[in-house]
């Protein structure tokens, strides 16, 4: 078997038994790249890949010298950091993203290839990418979602053995159910967001993508806690999630929302979805429907709110500081050259979206009575979490669509994330496990989701699931 196509938890054994090196797991992952990526297209700009001396000792480290690949808008010292937007072309950050230097210094190798992303990670699709669109490895036809659709592509047609992506509305689990692996994001605040370039401050988070939920969890443990950089950021009450796996979720309460299995849902995917539902009362769990009746309001609150935020954090990008320069008359003459050159078109639509929805007389409007409305989706929550440990649902309305699809049409392609976005609006954990396969053979993604901070929940759950079924696999 071929080194790349192992979990991260087989390499650390059989470099503990050094049966292999850091330098091995790297030219397997070289050779993967060389014969897949060229339809794939999960990476972008490929750096010098330099690989370690074969005297490299990562033997007293917890990663032993495994790599991971990083998704475009995660800060890496040395290696282009663009968020495949032309208005960022040739930006190369001075430091390390906080979770980029907790990978190094438990023993990471930092992938020098960036995986493909949306456009500033505004997308479903990772068709709005200046690189192009990356290609479903279970389907080239299809898209592998997004916006860390690169990173998921790259985990599941392994070309590499884990990877990070983040997560603003669904960015990390609708990929991972797309593609067929796991994504989880985690309560908002338990990983630094230093060092990642901002869509939507109130919503960021930075997650792993893997192939399964071992892998997930150990990922979890190395990126998670707080961070004096970063003032959101807090100290969790467990950083071992390894720790929390196990088979028994005996009398685990768990919630089916109905509001979660609404017309327009796939057939296979609803079908898949309450399969895996039977699989967890057989292991013990105890499931009942409960309803989260302010989750229709979710993606107009999500898309006021986002777009808001993310139209004044792309106010920086404007040709003085960072990547792109059009030369122009004057300066004003400058901004507006750069800007209308470096954005892509949805980029520019979520700018629009946001500058309208923050301006004199629409303030109240629109995004005050967003910001109520997200608050009463937190409390829909809070109230079901009183009696359930966690929910669970599809994690997409549908598997992955052909590329091209809904890429003309914004409002079907905004709906892709209908069930992924009141976890990023309430701020609680999720995660994204397969559960099944399409007539053809397209990937179904299980959404697992509980209180804040419960992350370990979440992983029990999921993992019990997991080591019952065959999806991952």
């Amino acid at each position: 078997m071929e080194l790349n196509t192992l979990t991260a938890l087989d390499l650390i054994e059989k470099l503990d038994k050094k049966e292999i090196s850091a330098r091995d797991i790297l030219e397997s992952l070289e050779k993967s790249i060389k014969a897949k990526d060229a339809k794939i297209k999960a990476y972008v700009r490929s750096q010098a890949l330099h690989l370690p001396e074969q005297s490299a000792d990562y033997s007293k480290t917890t990663l032993k010298g495994i790599p991971i690949a990083i998704k475009d808008n995660i800060c890496t010292e040395g290696f282009n950091t663009e968020c495949c937007s032309k208005i960022l072309a040739g930006f190369c950050p001075p430091y390390d993203a906080t979770v980029i230097r907790k990978l190094k210094d438990a023993g990471a190798v930092i992938f020098p290839y960036k995986t493909n992303m949306d456009e500033f990670a505004f997308g479903s699709s990772t068709e709005n990418s200046c690189f192009g669109p990356t290609h479903n490895p279970r389907n080239p036809e299809c898209v592998p979602g997004g916006s860390s659709g690169g990173s998921a592509a790259a985990v599941a047609s392994d070309q590499a053995i884990w990877a990070l992506g983040s997560d603003t509305g669904g960015s990390i689990r609708q990929p991972a159910a797309f593609c067929g692996v796991v994504g989880l994001k985690p309560t908002y605040g338990l990983v630094s967001r230093y060092g990642l370039i901002a869509f939507a401050s109130s919503l960021d988070q930075i997650g792993p993508i893997t192939k399964d939920v071992s892998d997930c969890a150990l990922l979890l443990s190395i990126i998670a806690g707080r961070d004096e950089l970063d003032s959101t950021s807090v100290k969790p009450k467990e950083c071992d999630y390894s720790a929390s796996l196990g088979n028994d979720i005996k009398d685990m309460r768990i919630g089916i929302p109905k509001e979660y299995f609404i017309e327009g849902i796939d057939r296979e995917v609803k079908k898949a979805v309450l399969e895996a539902v039977e699989v967890l009362k057989k292991l013990g769990a105890k499931c009942r429907e409960v309803s989260l009746p302010h989750t229709e309001y979710a993606v107009p609150v999500y898309y006021i709110i986002a777009t808001a935020e993310a139209s004044s954090n792309l106010a920086r990008f404007d040709g003085v500081q960072y990547g792109l320069r059009e030369k122009a008359k004057d300066i004003i003459a400058m901004y507006k050259k750069t800007r209308d050159l470096g954005f892509g078109q949805e980029a520019k639509r979520r700018i629009l979206l946001g500058t309208f929805a923050l301006s004199h007389g629409y303030y109240d409007a629109y995004y005050l009575k967003a910001t109520r409305v997200r608050n009463l989706i937190y409390q829909d929550f809070s109230g079901v979490f009183k009696d359930c440990d966690c929910i669970v649902t599809p994690t997409s309305p549908t598997a992955a669509f052909k590329i091209g699809e809904k890429i003309e049409d914004p409002l079907k392609m905004y709906l892709s994330d209908i069930f992924t976005i009141s976890a990023n609006l309430a701020g609680i954990p999720a995660i994204s496990v397969p559960c099944g396969r399409t007539a053809q053979g397209l990937p179904i993604g299980l959404q697992i989701l509980s209180k804040h901070f419960a992350e370990g929940e979440i992983l029990r759950l999921a993992y019990a699931y997991e080591q019952n079924t065959s999806w991952h696999e």
